[in-house]
C-alpha cells in the first residue's frame, strides 16, 4: 500500500473541504467572536504566509503563551502546517520556569495574549533568542508595552496570503508540537510531539469506545490549549468538523456553563477542580446542560463521589480518562464493557472510578518488584508505556534515561489492574506512603475524604514519624468551614470501616484551600516541606 504522510495538513485539508459551513465560536477580551471552517482555513494560511515573511523557517520554533480562542487555534495548524513547531508554554508556570523554557526551546517568536504581555515584559531580558512578539488581540492599535519588536496578530494577518500553499515535504515523523511538563521538581522537560503522533492520537480520540467524537459534536475545551495541546481536543475536532467553543481568558464557572448552554456543548473536557467548582456554581445557576452528552476528566484522579454526582444528579454521561505530557496524552478511558451494564450500582461506579482500559493503538505493561503484576486489583506496580503517541525521549535533556530505556516510557505512575484489564491508579511512586514497611495510597484516602458530604476537597501525604517512618496526614477543606471543630473526629469515623486501622490518617488539618500547580494538581511537595517534622517535634 501506498507510503502516506500522516500530517497535520490532512486534517486541516479535509476541514476545508468537508466542513465550511461548520462554526468555531471563541471567548475573546471583546465579546464572542463567530465565523466558519472556511474563514478559519484563510486565516490559518495568512499566518502561515506571514510567519514566513517574517522569515520563520522549516524546523523552528515558535512558541504561543495565549488562553482558549480563535488565534491559538489558528497557530495550530498554522505553524506545524509551514513545517515549523508549535510550542505551547503554559501561562501559570513560574517566571523562573517560563524563561527556562523559552530559552532551552530556543523559539524565534513568541505569540502573546494581550491580557498576559505584562508577565512576558517581566522577563524580557531574559529572553535569550526571541526575536519578535506577536500579541494576540483584535485591536487595530496596539497596545502600550516593553517589549520590542511587537507586531499585532490582525495587522501580519492583513500581510498574509490568504492562498498560501502548505508544503508537501513534511515528513510524518517531523517535529508539529513541543510542550513542556510543569515540573514540581527541577526543571521542566519537552515533550516533542510528531506530526504522526499527533494525526493518530486524533483519530483514537474518535473512536467509539474512547471519546466518540464526531461532527455532530460541539466541542468545549475548557482543558487549556497551552496544557498538551488541550489534550488533542482542537487537533481532531478540525479534522472531524465538529463546532468548537473556545472559552478564552480565565473563564469562571459561571461563564463556562453559560457557554454551555448557549452553544448547546455536547462534549467538553477539563481537570477534576474545574468539574468540583463547576458542579457547585450548577447548583445556583442551573443551566440548561441537556446537550451535554459527556464531560470528560483527567489531569488527575477525580473521586468516585464527583462521578455519581454528575450522572445521578444532573444526568451527565463523565468520562474519566487518564494520560500524562509524554503521551500527547491519551492513554486509558473508563467506559463499561457491555456486559457490565448488568452489575450492580456499586460495581458499575467503582469500575468508572477506575482510570480505565487501554485505548486501542497503545501497549502497556505494570511492572513490580517481581515483575508484571497479577491482574487482581491488588498487586500494585509501574505503568510502563509504548506507541506510536508515546514520547521516546525528553527534548535535549540528559534526565531521559531515567524515564525512557528499554523501549518503553516507565511513568512514575503506580497502579493495579483488575482481571477486565481496567486500570487504577494508585499514587505517583514519590506520593505513596510507607508505614512500617508497607504502603498506603493516598489517593484512595483522598477520594473517599471527598466522598463525605461537607468535603470540598482533600489532599493525603506521607510524613516522617519515629516510629514507623511515615505516616498518613490529610488536609481538608470543608464545604462550611465554620464546622471543623467537631469534624475532624468525625470524618475519622467516615474512614474507619472502609480501610485498615493503620491507613488512618493521624490527624486531619484544615485549610481554607489547598495549594495547587499550575495544571490544578495539588502541590505535596509544598506540604510535605512545611509538616516535615509534624509527628517529629523537631
Amino acid at each position: 500500500m501506498e507510503n502516506y504522510p500522516l500530517t497535520l495538513r490532512a486534517l486541516f485539508d479535509r476541514s476545508q473541504s468537508l466542513f465550511g459551513k461548520k462554526e468555531v465560536v471563541s471567548r475573546t477580551n471583546s465579546g464572542i467572536s463567530r465565523y466558519t471552517y472556511a474563514d478559519f482555513g484563510r486565516r490559518t494560511r495568512q499566518l502561515s504566509s506571514a510567519l514566513q515573511g517574517l522569515g520563520v523557517k522549516p524546523g523552528d520554533r515558535i512558541a504561543t503563551f495565549a488562553w482558549n480562542h480563535h488565534w491559538h487555534l489558528e497557530a495550530y495548524f498554522a505553524i506545524p502546517c509551514m513545517g515549523a513547531v508549535l510550542h505551547t508554554v503554559n501561562i501559570r508556570l513560574p517566571l523562573e520556569h517560563i524563561v527556562y523554557i523559552l530559552n532551552h526551546a530556543q523559539d524565534r517568536f513568541l505569540f502573546v495574549d494581550e491580557t498576559l504581555l505584562p508577565v512576558i515584559e517581566k522577563i524580557q531580558d531574559q529572553l535569550t533568542t526571541i526575536e519578535g512578539y506577536i500579541i494576540m488581540t483584535d485591536r487595530q492599535e496596539l497596545p502600550p508595552t516593553s517589549l520590542q519588536p511587537v507586531y499585532g496578530y490582525e495587522n501580519i494577518l492583513n500581510d498574509g496570503d490568504p492562498q498560501y500553499m502548505f508544503s508537501d515535504d513534511i515528513h510524518e515523523s517531523a517535529p508539529a508540537g513541543l510542550c513542556y511538563t510543569s515540573a514540581t521538581t527541577g526543571k521542566p522537560k519537552g515533550v516533542v510531539y510528531s506530526h504522526r503522533g499527533i494525526y493518530l492520537h486524533s483519530l483514537s480520540i474518535g473512536l467509539a469506545d474512547t471519546l466518540g467524537l464526531s461532527e455532530r459534536d460541539t466541542v468545549m475545551p475548557i482543558v487549556p490549549m497551552f496544557h498538551v495541546n488541550a489534550w488533542g481536543l482542537p487537533f481532531a475536532s478540525v479534522w472531524f468538523g465538529s463546532k468548537q467553543v473556545l472559552p478564552g481568558p480565565a473563564p469562571t464557572p459561571g461563564i463556562l456553563l453559560g457557554l454551555m448552554a448557549d452553544e448547546q456543548v455536547t462534549i467538553a473536557a477539563g481537570v477534576p477542580t474545574v468539574w468540583t467548582a463547576a458542579l457547585k456554581a450548577q447548583e445556583a445557576k442551573q443551566a440548561d446542560l441537556s446537550t451535554l452528552r459527556a464531560v470528560v476528566c483527567g489531569g488527575s484522579a477525580a473521586p468516585r463521589s464527583l462521578i455519581e454526582s454528575y450522572e445521578q444528579r444532573l444526568g451527565i454521561p463523565f468520562y474519566h480518562a487518564y494520560g500524562m505530557t509524554e503521551t500527547c496524552p491519551l492513554v486509558t478511558v473508563a467506559r463499561l464493557k457491555s456486559y457490565q451494564d448488568a452489575a450492580s450500582y456499586d460495581e458499575q461506579y467503582t469500575t468508572r472510578a477506575t482510570q480505565g482500559l487501554l485505548v486501542p493503538g497503545l501497549e502497556m505493561k505494570i511492572v513490580g518488584p517481581r515483575g508484571e503484576v497479577a491482574w487482581d486489583g491488588h498487586e500494585m506496580g509501574e505503568i510502563l508505556l509504548r506507541g506510536p503517541w508515546v514520547a521516546t525521549a525528553y527534548y535535549q535533556d540528559e534526565r531521559t534515561q531515567e524515564s525512557f530505556h528499554d523501549g518503553w516510557f516507565h511513568s512514575g505512575d503506580i497502579a493495579v489492574i483488575d482481571q477486565e484489564g481496567f486500570v487504577k491508579l494508585v499514587d505517583r511512586a514519590k506520593d505513596l506512603v510507607k508505614s512500617g514497611g508497607e504502603w498506603i495510597s493516598s489517593l484512595d484516602l483522598e477520594n473517599t475524604l471527598m466522598a463525605h458530604p461537607n468535603v470540598f476537597e482533600a489532599c493525603v501525604i506521607g510524613v516522617p514519624h519515629p516510629k514507623w517512618g511515615e505516616r498518613p496526614l490529610a488536609f481538608v477543606v470543608l464545604k462550611d468551614f465554620a464546622l471543623q471543630a467537631g469534624d475532624k473526629a468525625d470524618l475519622l469515623h467516615f474512614l474507619t470501616p472502609k480501610f485498615a486501622k493503620w491507613w488512618i490518617p493521624d490527624d486531619v488539618i484544615f485549610l481554607q484551600e489547598i495549594p495547587r500547580s499550575s495544571v490544578g494538581k495539588f502541590m505535596k511537595r509544598e506540604l510535605r516541606e512545611q509538616y516535615q517534622t509534624y509527628f517529629t517535634g523537631d
